[in-house]
C-alpha cells in the first residue's frame, strides 16, 4: 500500500514536472520521454526514502541508549536514597542515645544552666530600659546573645560568661545607689544631637542643663523630654547638676519613668483653661471684672472706714467722710426741732448709702451668674460628647475627651469665680452696713441730744 502511494505521488510529481516543462518549452512530450522521466523520478524517490529510513534508525538507537542510561541513573539514585534513609535512621538513634548520655552526665548542671538562661533573659529585660545602660552600653546585647545560644543549641556557658553575668548584675546594684556624671550624646527637643554632661541619679533619673532626659532602649539614645515638668522640679534638676557633693533636694521616680511621664502629660493651668472653650473665657472675663470691682470697693470702704473712725475721735467736723457730712446737718439746722432734725439726718444718711453700696449689686450678680455660665459650658460640652458618640461610637475615648473636658472645666471655672465673689460680696456688704450703722448711731445720738435740750 505504501509503495502504491509512493508511485502515485511520483507519478503526480512527474506530471507536474512535465506540465512545467511543457509550459516552458512550448512543445509536447512523447510517451517514451514521459516513461523515462517516471523511471528516473521513482529511482530518485526510492534512494531518498532509504536515506531517511537509515537516519531514523540511527536516531532510534540513540534514543534507546539515552533511555537506558536514564534508567540506570534512576536505579542508582534509588539505591542511594535507600542507603541515606537507612543512615538517617541510624544517626537518629545514635543522636537520641548521645542526648540521653549528655542529660545523664549533666545531671543537676542542666537545671543550673536552665536557671542561668532564665536569669540572663530577665536581666536583659531589666537592662533594656535601665537608665544605667545610658552610661554602660552593650550589656543587653551580651545577655541576649548568651540566652539565645543556650536556648537554641546544646552549647553551654563558659566560666567567663557566667562570671560576666554575675558582674553585670552586681554593677547594676552598685550603680543604683550612685549619683554619677558622664558625657554622652543627647538628642535635644529640636532634634539636634549634642554631646553633653549628664547627671544620672541611680536608675531613677537623667538630667542635663537643668532638664529631664529619657533613655530609649530600642535605639539606645538619650533625649530631652519634649514637655518638662513643673518649675519646682526644674529648679531641683539644675541645683543637682551644679552641686559638687553637697546634699540637694531632688525628686525621683521609683517606677523608672512612668510617674514622670504622667506628670509631664498633665495639662498646665493655661491648657486647662483652654479646654473650657469660649464659655470658659467668658467666665474668666466676668470674674476678672468682678474682682476689679471688689478691689475698688474694698479699698474705698477701707479708706472711708478709716476717715469715719478718725471723725469719731475728734470734735471738729470734716466733710471728707460720710460721718462728717451727716454731723454737719446738725450745725446747718441749729434751730430745727427734733422731728425736723431727724428727717434731715435721715435724708443725709440715705444720701450716703448709695455711695457706700456702689457696685455691690453687680458683684452679687456675678457670684450668681458665674456658676450658671459654668452649667452652660457643662451642657455644651455634654452635647458635643454625645454628638461624638453618635458619629464614632464609644470605641475611642479620645473622641469624647474634648467634650468632657469642656463640661468639667467650665463648671470648675464657674465655681472658682462664684466662690470668691460670694465671699467678697459678703465682706464688702458687711463693711458698708457697719459704716451705715455708725452713721445711724451718731444720728440717733444727735437727735437724742437735741431732744434733751428741747
Amino acid at each position: 500500500m505504501l509503495n502504491l502511494m509512493n508511485r502515485i505521488a511520483v507519478g503526480l510529481a512527474a506530471l507536474s514536472i512535465s506540465a512545467g516543462a511543457a509550459a516552458q518549452n512550448d512543445r509536447a512530450m512523447d510517451l517514451d520521454a514521459l516513461l523515462k522521466q517516471l523511471e528516473e523520478g521513482q529511482f530518485k524517490q526510492t534512494e531518498q526514502n532509504k536515506a531517511r529510513e537509515r537516519e531514523f534508525m540511527q536516531k532510534r538507537a540513540e534514543q534507546d541508549r539515552m533511555l537506558e542510561e536514564t534508567r540506570e541513573r534512576r536505579d542508582a539514585l534509588l539505591q542511594a536514597s535507600e542507603r541515606l534513609e537507612t543512615q538517617f535512621e541510624e544517626n537518629d538513634f545514635k543522636l537520641a542515645d548521645l542526648q540521653g548520655a549528655l542529660d545523664e552526665r549533666l545531671g543537676s548542671l542542666k537545671e543550673l544552666f536552665g536557671v542561668l538562661q532564665q536569669v540572663a533573659g530577665d536581666t536583659k529585660n531589666k537592662f533594656y530600659n535601665s537608665m544605667i545602660s545610658a552610661q554602660y552600653t552593650g550589656r543587653s546585647e551580651f545577655l541576649d546573645g548568651m540566652a539565645q545560644e543556650m536556648g537554641s543549641s546544646s552549647k553551654l556557658a563558659s566560666i567567663e560568661e557566667i562570671e560576666r553575668v554575675w558582674y553585670e548584675m552586681q554593677r547594676e546594684m552598685t550603680e543604683s545607689g550612685k549619683v554619677t556624671k558622664f558625657n554622652t550624646d543627647v538628642v535635644e527637643a529640636g532634634g539636634e544631637k549634642v554631646n553633653k554632661e549628664v547627671v544620672r541619679v541611680g536608675p531613677f533619673a537623667l538630667v542635663s542643663d537643668g532638664k529631664y532626659l529619657e533613655y530609649n532602649g530600642v535605639t539606645e539614645t538619650v533625649s530631652e523630654l519634649v514637655r518638662q515638668p513643673a518649675d519646682r522640679y526644674m529648679d531641683s534638676a539644675e541645683n543637682l547638676q551644679q552641686s559638687s557633693g553637697e546634699l540637694v533636694e531632688f525628686g525621683i521616680d521609683p517606677t523608672g519613668g512612668s510617674i514622670l511621664g504622667l506628670l509631664v502629660q498633665a495639662p498646665t493651668l493655661q491648657e486647662r483653661v483652654e479646654q473650657g472653650g469660649p464659655v470658659g473665657y467668658i467666665i474668666l472675663v466676668v470674674g476678672a471684672f468682678g474682682l476689679l470691682l471688689a478691689l475698688e470697693r474694698l479699698i474705698s470702704l477701707t479708706i472711708i472706714k478709716t476717715k469715719v473712725n478718725k471723725q469719731l475721735k475728734r470734735k471738729e467736723i470734716k466733710t471728707n467722710n460720710p460721718l462728717g457730712r451727716v454731723l454737719k446737718v446738725r450745725d446747718d439746722h441749729p434751730n430745727a426741732d427734733t422731728e425736723a432734725l431727724e428727717l434731715h439726718l435721715t435724708e443725709a444718711i440715705l444720701g450716703e448709702v448709695p455711695k457706700l453700696s456702689r457696685n455691690l449689686t453687680i458683684i452679687k450678680i456675678i457670684s450668681v451668674v458665674a456658676p450658671l455660665m459654668g452649667l452652660l459650658g457643662t451642657v455644651t460640652g455634654m452635647i458635643n460628647t454625645f454628638q461624638a458618640i453618635t458619629l464614632f461610637g464609644t470605641g475611642d475615648p479620645k473622641l469624647m475627651a474634648g467634650g468632657i473636658s469642656t463640661a468639667l472645666v467650665t463648671t470648675v471655672l464657674g465655681l472658682v469665680v462664684a466662690i470668691p465673689m460670694t465671699l467678697l460680696y459678703a465682706m464688702l456688704n458687711t463693711r458698708s452696713k457697719n459704716i451705715v450703722y455708725i452713721l445711724q448711731e451718731q444720728a440717733s445720738g444727735v437727735i437724742a441730744e437735741r431732744a434733751e435740750r428741747g
